[in-house]
C-alpha cells in the first residue's frame, strides 16, 4: 500500500495506455481508405472487428473462470503485450481489409485481459471507494481511446503505421507498470485446479441478483450509444464543423477533445457518486447522453459551429460518465469470488451489442450522413427505464 504514485493511479495510468490499442486504426482511417480503397462501412468493420475479439475473450475468461482464477496482474501483463505485438502485426503486416480485421480480431481478444482486469485490480486494491476509483479507471479508458486521434494529429504527414506502432509501445510500457504493481490485498484469488465460486459458468447466477440484474441492463443500454458514438465522431466533426473552424486544430484533434471529455465526464461522476450515489449520476448521466443525441439528431444543420461544437463535447462527456458507475453497481451487488467473471460476463454482452451498432450506424452513415445518431436514442431511454424497472423489482422481492 506505499506503491507510489498509488495502486489506483497506477492502474488508471496502465489503463490508459494500454487501451490506446483500441481505436489505434481509426486514426489511420484516412490513409487506409485511401490506400485499401476503403469506405466508411468498412472503418466500422475494422472497430467491429475489435469488438468481436473482445467478446470472445471476455466469454472465455467469464465461462471457465479464468478471470478469478488467476492473479489478475498476470492476466493483465500478458494480454497487454500480446496486444502490442498483435497491434505491431497489423501496422506491418496487413494488406487490405482481410488481413486487417484478423489483426485487430486478435488486438480485441487482448483487450479482454486488460479492461475487465484493470476493473478487478482497481476492486482489489480500493473496495471501499469503487465508483470514484473506477471512474478514474474509465476516464483513462477514455483518453486512451481518444490518444490515437491525438497521435495522428501530432503526425500528420507521418506514416500511419508508425502511429498505430506508437500505440504499441504504450500498451508495452503498461504492462510494466502493472508487473511492478501487482495484486491487491482485498479480493480471494482462485487456483488452478481449485474449486472456487468462479468455477466455469458459476457466473451466469449473478443474473439472478437483481441489482446486478438493474445494473446491467443500464449498461447494455449505455453501451449501444457509446462505442457506435465514438467510432462516429471524426465523421460527424468533419460532415458538420467548418474546417479550419478553430484555427490550426484538425478534424482528428477535435477527435481528441471530444473523446477526451468523457475523462472529464468520468472524473466529476465519481466524485458526485460519494455524495449521491452510483445509481444517481449513472441515470444522470445516461439521460443526457440521450438527450445530446436528440438535439444534434433534430438540429445539427441549424446550430451555428460554436454551438454544435459545445454540443458535442457535452454529449462526449456524458456519454461514458456512466460506465464505471453501472460497473461500481454491478461490482458491488455480486459476491466477491465473482466479481472477475461477472464484470467480464457484462462487458461480453455489452460489447456484442456494441458490434451491431457500429455496423447499423456507419452503414446508415454512408447513406444519410449525420442523420444516423437517431439510431444511438433507443440506447439510452432503453437503459434509463430497464434499470428503473428492474431497480423496483429488485426492491419489491427483497
Amino acid at each position: 500500500m506505499s506503491y507510489r504514485p498509488g495502486p489506483v493511479a497506477t492502474i488508471a495510468m496502465a489503463q490508459l495506455l494500454g487501451t490506446s490499442l483500441w481505436f489505434s486504426a481509426n486514426s489511420a482511417a484516412d490513409d487506409l481508405m485511401a490506400n485499401w480503397g476503403l469506405g466508411n462501412t468498412d472503418i466500422g468493420w475494422l472497430t467491429g472487428a475489435v469488438q468481436g475479439g473482445f467478446i470472445l475473450g471476455t466469454l472465455i475468461m467469464a465461462l471457465t473462470g479464468l478471470a478469478d482464477r488467476y492473479r489478475a496482474s498476470t492476466v493483465f501483463v500478458a494480454s497487454a503485450i500480446a496486444g502490442a505485438l498483435f497491434n505491431a502485426g497489423f501496422a506491418m503486416g496487413a494488406d487490405g481489409l482481410a488481413s486487417a480485421m484478423a489483426f485487430r480480431f486478435l488486438v480485441g481478444l487482448s483487450l479482454a485481459g486488460i479492461y475487465p482486469m484493470g476493473m478487478k485490480l482497481i476492486v482489489g486494491w480500493a473496495p471501499e471507494r469503487t465508483g470514484q476509483a473506477l471512474a478514474q479507471l474509465v476516464a483513462m479508458l477514455t483518453l486512451g481511446t481518444a490518444l490515437p486521434h491525438a497521435l495522428r494529429e501530432l503526425g500528420t504527414g507521418l506514416p500511419w503505421q508508425l502511429v498505430i506502432l506508437a500505440s504499441s509501445g504504450l500498451a508495452l510500457l503498461a504492462a510494466g507498470l502493472i508487473h511492478a504493481l501487482g495484486d491487491g490485498p482485498h479480493l480471494p484469488l482462485g487456483r488452478p485446479g481449485q474449486t472456487t465460486g468462479a468455477r466455469p459458468g458459476a457466473v451466469l447466477k449473478a443474473f439472478r441478483i437483481g441489482r446486478f440484474r438493474a445494473a446491467a441492463w443500464g449498461y447494455f443500454g449505455h453501451m449501444w450509444e457509446l462505442y457506435a458514438f465514438w467510432t462516429l465522431v471524426p465523421l460527424l466533426v468533419s460532415h458538420t464543423l467548418p474546417a479550419g473552424w478553430i484555427p490550426g486544430l484538425g478534424t482528428f484533434g477535435m477527435a481528441f477533445g471530444i473523446i477526451g471529455a468523457g475523462a472529464l465526464g468520468c472524473w466529476l461522476g465519481g466524485r458526485l457518486s460519494l455524495r449521491v450515489g452510483s445509481a444517481r449520476v449513472a441515470l444522470a448521466a445516461l439521460a443526457t447522453s440521450g438527450a445530446c443525441a436528440l438535439v444534434f439528431a433534430l438540429c445539427w444543420r441549424d446550430l451555428p459551429a460554436l454551438a454544435l461544437g459545445l454540443l458535442l463535447l457535452v454529449w462526449g462527456a456524458s456519454v461514458v460518465a456512466d460506465s464505471p458507475q453501472f460497473s461500481a453497481l454491478s461490482a458491488r451487488a455480486c459476491p466477491q469470488e465473482w466479481v472477475g467473471a461477472a464484470l467480464a460476463m457484462q462487458n461480453a454482452i455489452g460489447f456484442a451489442i456494441t458490434v451491431v451498432s457500429i455496423a447499423a450506424t456507419t452503414s446508415l452513415f454512408d447513406r444519410i450522413g449525420p442523420d444516423a445518431v437517431w439510431l444511438l436514442i433507443p440506447g439510452p431511454i432503453i437503459g434509463v427505464l430497464g434499470f428503473a424497472l428492474a431497480s423496483r423489482r429488485a426492491g419489491a422481492t427483497s
